[in-house]
C-alpha cells in the first residue's frame, strides 16, 4: 500500500513529492476509525507554519481533506460504525497521508457524508467550507443586509464564500482577475429554481489594472463602504516593489481601509500584514476591526472541537442542499497525484484538485 509524502531536504529548496510503501495498518486504537479513502483534495502545504509549531519532519504527509467508507472502529468509538460514509480534515500533526487507500483517523475529525453528496465534492468542498464559515460567521458575523466584498471570487474559497454570504442575506461584491473569472462570477445563480438574479451584485474586473477597487465599492454602496472584506492577499508596499504578476492585481492595504464602512470587518489572509500609525488611526475612526483568517485554529485546541464538528456538518448539509457548489477540477487518478501536487504547491491551480480512488 503506497502513500504520498512531501520531502524538503533543506530550507528554501524546492519540495519533492514521493510515494512511499506503507506496512499494513494495525487495528484501530480506542477512538480511531479505519477509513477506506475514496477521494482526497489537495491543498498547499504551509511548511513555515509547521516549522513554527514544531511539526516539521523529513517526510510530511500529503492530502488532508478526505472522504471515504468506515472499515473498522475502535472499541470506544461512539459516532460511527462500519460502512458509514464519512468526510473530514486530517489534523496538522497527523502521521497519515490522505493519499493512501486506507488510513486511521480519530473519530473527532470526521462527520457523516450525506448520501446525495459524491465523494469528490465532499473532499473538495470541506476545507473551503470551513474557511468560509470561519471568516463569515466567527470573525465577521455576517447577517442579512450586510455588504460583503470577496476578493478573487472565482477561486475555490471565493466561490464558497460568495454562496455562503448570499445565503445569509448579504449583498456580495467580488473582484475578478481575468475575463474568464468575470464571466464565471456573472453566471453564478442561487440554487432556487425560478430565481435568475445573480449571486454577485457587482463584479469588478481588476485584470487590466485600470479600475480602482475602492472607488467601485464606494460607488456601489452609495459612499457608505462595505461591511465585510475577505481579501486574497494585499500589497504592503508601493507598486515598484511588487514582483509577481498576481501581486500586481492585489489591492493596496490603504485601498481596503478606504472602502471599509463604519464598524466594518477586514478578514485578511496576509500573515505578514503591517499597519502604520495612520492606517491604525483610520481604522480607529471607523471603529473597524482586522482579523486574521487561519482555519487551522479549530484543530490547534481541543476546546473548539464541538464548534468545529458543527461547522463540518453544516458544510455537508449546505453541499447536500446545493447551497454550495464548489469550484472543482476534473477528478484526478492517484498515479497523477505527484504532478498535481507540484502544481498546487506552486499556487498554479485555479480550481480545487481532487484525487479519486
Amino acid at each position: 500500500m503506497k502513500a504520498l509524502y512531501c520531502q524538503q531536504n533543506s530550507p528554501g529548496e524546492e519540495m519533492t513529492f514521493v510515494f512511499q510503501e506503507r506496512e499494513n495498518l494495525p487495528p484501530p486504537r480506542d477512538n480511531d476509525v479505519k477509513v477506506q479513502v475514496r477521494a482526497c483534495a489537495l491543498s498547499w502545504i504551509d511548511t513555515k507554519l509547521l516549522s513554527e509549531i514544531k511539526l516539521e519532519k523529513e517526510l510530511l504527509p500529503v492530502g488532508r481533506e478526505i472522504s471515504g467508507v468506515v472499515l473498522e472502529v475502535g472499541r470506544k468509538v461512539t459516532f460511527f460504525q462500519p460502512d458509514d460514509e464519512v468526510v473530514g480534515i486530517l489534523p496538522l500533526d497527523s502521521e497519515e497521508s490522505g493519499l493512501c487507500e486506507v488510513i486511521l483517523v480519530h473519530e473527532h475529525y470526521l462527520v457523516r457524508k450525506p448520501e446525495k453528496v459524491c465523494w469528490v465534492e465532499a473532499a473538495g468542498a470541506v476545507r473551503d467550507g470551513v474557511r468560509a464559515y470561519t471568516a463569515l460567521h466567527y470573525l465577521s458575523h455576517v447577517s442579512p443586509g450586510k455588504t460583503v466584498l470577496v476578493m478573487d471570487g472565482a477561486s475555490p474559497f471565493g466561490t464558497i464564500a460568495i454562496q455562503l454570504a448570499q445565503h445569509r442575506g448579504a449583498k456580495v461584491i467580488s473582484t475578478a482577475y481575468s475575463l474568464e473569472d468575470k464571466q464565471y462570477l456573472e453566471r453564478l445563480r442561487p440554487p432556487v429554481e425560478g430565481i435568475r438574479q445573480p449571486l454577485v451584485a457587482r463584479v469588478i474586473d481588476v485584470s487590466n489594472g485600470k479600475i480602482d477597487v475602492a472607488e467601485s465599492c464606494l460607488e456601489e454602496t452609495g459612499g457608505l463602504g462595505v461591511d465585510i472584506v475577505l481579501d486574497a492577499g494585499v500589497k504592503l508596499y508601493s507598486a515598484e516593489d511588487e514582483s509577481t504578476s498576481k501581486s500586481r492585481l492585489l489591492p493596496h492595504k490603504h485601498d481596503i481601509i478606504t472602502l471599509l464602512g463604519v464598524g466594518g470587518h477586514w478578514i485578511t489572509t496576509e500573515k505578514n500584514l503591517q499597519l502604520d500609525p495612520p492606517d491604525s488611526h483610520s481604522l480607529f475612526l471607523k471603529g473597524a476591526t482586522v482579523s486574521f483568517l487561519n482555519d487551522e485554529i479549530w484543530n490547534l485546541s481541543n476546546i473548539q472541537q464541538g464548534k468545529y464538528l458543527s461547522i463540518l456538518e453544516d458544510v455537508m448539509e449546505k453541499l447536500s442542499s446545493s447551497v454550495f457548489r464548489p469550484q472543482l477540477d476534473e477528478p484526478i487518478p492517484l498515479y497523477e497525484a505527484k504532478v498535481s501536487m507540484e502544481i498546487v504547491q506552486k499556487n498554479q491551480a485555479r480550481k480545487r484538485q481532487v484525487i479519486q480512488f
